[in-house]
This record gives structure tokens, C-alpha cells and sequence, in this order.
């Protein structure tokens, strides 16, 4: 028999055990609305060099807010980042090579495995793999991703929801004049539990254009917004199709457009936080395929995720937020698993795939530095 002076402190260790999760969540900012910004190929030594061609990106913005310096993406190519930040899924072969055809995921084994993963290969994921935007949708929130170019070839892809059909190559993986949309860096056309209900698709999927209207009011703004520029603005290409500057020159000045209209809207300056950051750092091998935060490949995988190494490399990420104390540095070691867990837990959610391995680190008081200012008036 237990000795009853021991009871007490059984009861109060399983108590604190079982409220430790609210207790972890009750900690967090009351963020209600999440802006990211996916940029293209640039390792963290390049963005933040000193004399970096990116100066906004670089200096301004990490001044405002906060620079996280161990971020890293989880594999190479592009489209294998894009798919673990909105479903924790992890890289697999076809993800890997950007699926020039839009083919149906195929499963090796039925269910998903104990760290959430569909084990297999394939591009377009059944519906019973699940998204952010399912959780969103679920809890009552909203989102919108706005994806800029999307539809400027009517020919090539539709204005909203643009993908190909099933079994058909895809055509936008290079840029071509007057239309920089690539699907690869569109994560959100590569789900049945999307793409199956058009109607909600084309409303949720739109063209980067919609997103100024969508700021001017604090209803009209979804609570998780999701930002693709197009191939020469990402920093993709360089030169662009154009013969315009790519590279970080073009990601600087179409970031100079945007986030001040993001940090302007009503919507960011009550309980707003932008992020951006990159989909996968520039080259591959040694550190270009580096990666932390104790990720794995999936069962069964062909490659590792970052194809010669671990991980996607060290790429970097600026946090904004009136939660966030501007010039705050953060060396602890984050990737696009652990922005999915921190966006999940900012709104109550479960965390999906690898999101919620349960050595990984979600974004805390190194990030969100200050106490809440005020909240703003409205206008």
C-alpha cells in the first residue's frame, strides 16, 4: 500500500502533468492573425550577411521585430517545404522533385504512422490527410492564400484554385512572360481535403491581387493568411523571364510593397504576426542540407529530406508582432515543423505530423519578447 504521505504529491505531480499543455498555451500572446511569407533558395549567410542585397529583409525588418538565427527549412526541392508548413507531412520522392506531374499520393501502407505521416510517395494527398486550413475551418477561423500571378494565363491556370488535372504535367514550373505562378510553391492544391470542394477552394486560393481589399478591414482579414510571390519576386529566378533583377533584390522590393500594407491593417495591429522566411536555403550538401530539431526522414523513404543531407539548411526567419520586442535575436533552433506547431497552438489546435514530435520547439518567450502594447484603437 501506498504510504498516504505520498498521496498528495502522486495527485499533484499527475495534475500538473495533465494541465502543462493549457498552462504552455495560457503562456502564448492572444495571436488571432498569422501572416506568412514563403521567399525562394536563399541560405541564412547570404539574406544576413552584412552587405546583404536585401537590406529591408535584412536590417529594417529584424530591427521591428524579431530575427530567429537557427531557422532551417526541412528538404530540398521547393515543394516539399511548402507541403510540412501547412500539414507537417515530411519530403518525400515525388514532393522532393516538385511533382512535374500532378499525380495521386500512393500509400505503402494504410493509415498514418505513429509521427502522423502517410508513408508512400506521391504529390495530391487523400483527404484524410489533414491541413492547417481543415483545423482552421473546424475551429471556426478563417484563411486565404494569396498567390501572386495566379491565373494571368487563363490558358495556363485558372485565376483561383489553379492546378492541373490528375495524371497531367505541370506546366507552371518555369515562368514564362506576364505569368510567374509556379504550383510548386502553391501547397495548398496538393490536398483532396482542398481541392476536392471547388467552390471553397477557388473562395479560399486566390490571386494575390485580392489581398489589399481583404486589409482595409479587421472582418474582412482571415485569421491565417498565407503569401506566395511569384517566381521573380520570391528571389527564384535571376534574372527573371523578364531580363528584370530576381534574386534578393526582387524579394526586398516586393516586400517593401507589402508588409508595410500588412502592418498597416487593422487586423495585424491588434494581435497580428507576420512571419518570413524561406522555403529552402541555396544549393545542396554539407550545410546547404543541414537541418535541426531532431527531424527524421519517413519510414520507408527513399532519400533523406534534404536529398544529401538531413534537412532543407539554415534559411532564417523575421518575426513581427506587437507581441515581439523589436531587436530581439533568438539562437534557438526552430524549422517549418516547429512555425506549423507554434500557428496550431497560437489557435488551440492539435498538431499535425511531424508538427508534433515531441522534441520540437515551439516558438516562446525567446520570440515573443514583450508584453502586449495596448491594443490599438480603432479607427
Amino acid at each position: 500500500m501506498m504510504p498516504s504521505h505520498r498521496v498528495p504529491t502522486l495527485v499533484a505531480a499527475l495534475l500538473l502533468l495533465a494541465i502543462a499543455p493549457l498552462v504552455r498555451a495560457a503562456g502564448l500572446p492572444p495571436v488571432r492573425h498569422v501572416f506568412v511569407i514563403v521567399l525562394e533558395n536563399k541560405s541564412y549567410e547570404t539574406t544576413f550577411a552584412p552587405q546583404s542585397a536585401a537590406p529591408y529583409l535584412a536590417r529594417e525588418l529584424p530591427a521591428a521585430g524579431a530575427l530567429l538565427t537557427q531557422y532551417f527549412a526541412v528538404g530540398h526541392y521547393s515543394l516539399d517545404n511548402y507541403i510540412a508548413l501547412i500539414s507537417g507531412q515530411g519530403p518525400n520522392e515525388a514532393t522532393q522533385m516538385d511533382c512535374p506531374m500532378f499525380d495521386e499520393f500512393r500509400p505503402s501502407a494504410a493509415g498514418l504512422d505513429e509521427h502522423g505521416q502517410l508513408r508512400g510517395a506521391g504529390c495530391v494527398y487523400p483527404a484524410s490527410v489533414k491541413t492547417l486550413p481543415d483545423q482552421l475551418r473546424a475551429a471556426g477561423f478563417s484563411w486565404r492564400a494569396y498567390m501572386e500571378d495566379m491565373g494571368n494565363d487563363p490558358g495556363r491556370e485558372r485565376p483561383t484554385c489553379a492546378h492541373v488535372p490528375l495524371g497531367a504535367p505541370d506546366p507552371t514550373d518555369g515562368a514564362q512572360l506576364g505569368d510567374q505562378y509556379a504550383n510548386k510553391h502553391d501547397p495548398f492544391v496538393y490536398f483532396h481535403s482542398l481541392i476536392d470542394d471547388q467552390a471553397s477552394c477557388d473562395a479560399h486560393v486566390v490571386n494575390l491581387k485580392a489581398l489589399a481589399h481583404d486589409l482595409q478591414h479587421l472582418e474582412s482579414t482571415p485569421n491565417y493568411v498565407f503569401i506566395t510571390p511569384n517566381l521573380c519576386n520570391d528571389g527564384h529566378d535571376d534574372p527573371c523571364v523578364d531580363r528584370s533583377q530576381g534574386g534578393l533584390p526582387a524579394m526586398d522590393a516586393f516586400l517593401r510593397k507589402w508588409v508595410p500594407q500588412i502592418l498597416a491593417s487593422a487586423a495585424y495591429r491588434a494581435d497580428g504576426m507576420l512571419v518570413i522566411t524561406f522555403d529552402e536555403s541555396g544549393g545542396l550538401g554539407g550545410a546547404a542540407s543541414a537541418a535541426c530539431c531532431g527531424e527524421r526522414p519517413l519510414t520507408g523513404a527513399r532519400y533523406a529530406p534534404g536529398l544529401s543531407g538531413p534537412g532543407g539548411g539554415r534559411v532564417g526567419a523575421v518575426v513581427l508582432s506587437r507581441f515581439v520586442r523589436p531587436g530581439t535575436v533568438s539562437a534557438e533552433p526552430y524549422n517549418h515543423y516547429s512555425l506549423l506547431a507554434t500557428i496550431e497552438e497560437l489557435f488551440g489546435l492539435s498538431s499535425l505530423g511531424f508538427a508534433g514530435a515531441p522534441e520540437l520547439k515551439h516558438f516562446g518567450a525567446d520570440v515573443f519578447s514583450a508584453a502586449a502594447a495596448p491594443r490599438p484603437r480603432a479607427q
